[in-house]
């Protein structure tokens, strides 16, 4: 099995880290922190990239079981990348395992709530994912956090945008977000 993956690569593996670095791309976006008040920090930058997935992951799901292996690469994506960050910040190699198990669980918390949150579609997930906003995009934030409502516009449109987007563009390695001004 190890010798015919390094013969022939998976071609849905490379798919899935396309994706992801989309999904990177966008949580990185300047205007997430500074306008929409993500906190600027690995806590908020880690929250950002969660966000992005589980709403690229959301979209996929209506193209199950077509987007089922992609999907599942695309998590894989995303926990490998942490842990080669956490890797790279200096993080011990009997820490690593732990630190990524416990960033696992809860992306996988996150998941569940913003997937709950969203089901009831807009405008009737609104206090819900606000909610979820407030807990996971702002929960490091020490004072007060900021109004959720343009962080909840943003993902709207996202939302929104995704939806528009074909499967068959999405699976073969392009996401549409809709990116903040500059």
């Amino acid at each position: 099995m190890f010798f015919r993956r390094l013969l022939k690569p998976d071609p849905v593996e490379g798919t899935a880290w396309t994706l992801y670095g989309q999904v990177v791309e966008a949580a990185r976006q300047p205007g997430l922190f500074r306008d929409l008040g993500i906190p600027d920090s690995v806590d908020g930058r880690f929250e950002s990239i969660v966000l992005h997935l589980v709403l690229v992951l959301r979209r996929m799901k209506r193209d199950f079981p077509e987007g089922e292996a992609l999907a599942g690469a695309l998590q894989e994506a995303f926990f490998a990348d942490m842990d080669r960050s956490l890797r790279e910040m200096g993080a011990g190699d009997l820490g690593v395992g732990k630190r990524v198990q416990r960033m696992a669980e809860g992306f996988m918390g996150r998941l569940s709530s913003y997937e709950r949150a969203l089901a009831a579609g807009f405008p009737g997930c609104a206090e819900d994912l606000k909610a979820a906003l407030i807990r996971n995009a702002y929960g490091t934030v020490s004072d007060r956090p900021p109004d959720p409502q343009d962080l909840l516009d943003y993902v709207r449109t996202q939302v929104e945008a995704l939806d528009r987007q074909p499967g068959a563009d999405l699976r073969g390695g392009t996401v549409d977000f809709v990116l903040l001004e500059a």
